[in-house]
């Protein structure tokens, strides 16, 4: 009897146990910040989506946000490493740790909102079509467009938009392959950030003959962090002080993104 009561006894102690690490951003005793810093780096997950996240000549990442993202690592007291990871499994990429955080121009939507902690909003974005800049003059309404095969980033604002109106589509990689699938004809066009098209396509870009015509929505850019995570309250805190010192202004002038800065 005394055996099975200390059995009991025990197991009552590691249930407890494991309920009491539930909820939180980290696997730690502490939170999700403490996590990162005990590691010492943190990793931001991306795609290759300029002015975000891209390489520059010598393979280094850069971008708006990438260029945030590490003034708050070293404002944490830690390295940064950036992470490529497929859009469509973010959220998988987050909560197993693969990442620690998705910083790449993410349009706030019910998916994200739910399933991670995100920052207030810091950006403002649209989706836009792309096309062949010889047939803009073509389409420039939204009842221009229907009848059009579009390609759309898996797992992407862009993707949901095209769901929503019922348009004839592909899902690829990222949003650089759909302006690929437009430039090769594969598609008849495609939907992406409109911050990436001004970034992008059109004149002085690698995309010259493509060029960005009518706007689909209007939202908003966060931080995603992991469910829980107290990351999120000290990153929107760090954006507060990079607005108030003109850090942000700074860096938003350098990628050309400046008037879309939330206010």
């Amino acid at each position: 009897m005394k055996k099975k009561l200390t059995a009991l006894v025990l197991s009552a102690v590691m249930i407890a146990g494991v309920l009491a690490g539930c909820g939180k951003g980290s696997g730690a005793s502490g939170g999700d910040m403490d996590y990162i810093k005990g590691k010492g780096t943190l990793i931001v997950g991306i795609t290759d989506f300029a002015p975000m996240d891209y390489q520059d000549d010598s393979g280094e990442w850069v971008g708006f946000d990438a260029d945030l993202a590490r003034l708050v690592a070293e404002d944490l007291g830690v390295k940064i490493q950036f992470t490529e990871i497929d859009w469509d499994n973010k959220i998988l990429e987050l909560d197993n740790k693969s990442i620690d955080v998705v910083w790449n121009g993410m349009t706030l939507t019910d998916e994200v909102a739910s399933a991670m902690a995100c920052t207030k909003p810091y950006l403002n974005n649209a989706q836009t079509v792309v096309v062949k800049a010889d047939k803009a003059s073509q389409y420039k309404k939204i009842e221009d467009i229907q009848g059009l095969k579009f390609a759309v980033e898996a797992g992407s604002a862009g993707e949901s938009v095209a769901d929503d109106m019922g348009l004839e589509h592909i899902s690829v990689t990222s949003q650089a392959d759909t302006l690929m699938e437009v430039e090769a004809g594969t598609s008849d066009a495609s939907i992406i950030d409109s911050l990436m098209a001004g970034a992008m396509v059109g004149e002085g870009t690698s995309y010259a003959d493509l060029t960005h015509t009518v706007d689909l929505t209007s939202e908003e850019y966060v931080v995603g962090c992991r469910k829980g995570s107290d990351l999120a309250a000290f990153i929107d805190d760090e954006i507060k002080k990079y607005t108030d010192n003109g850090q942000m202004k700074t860096i938003a002038e350098t990628y050309g993104v400046q008037e879309a800065l939330v206010k």
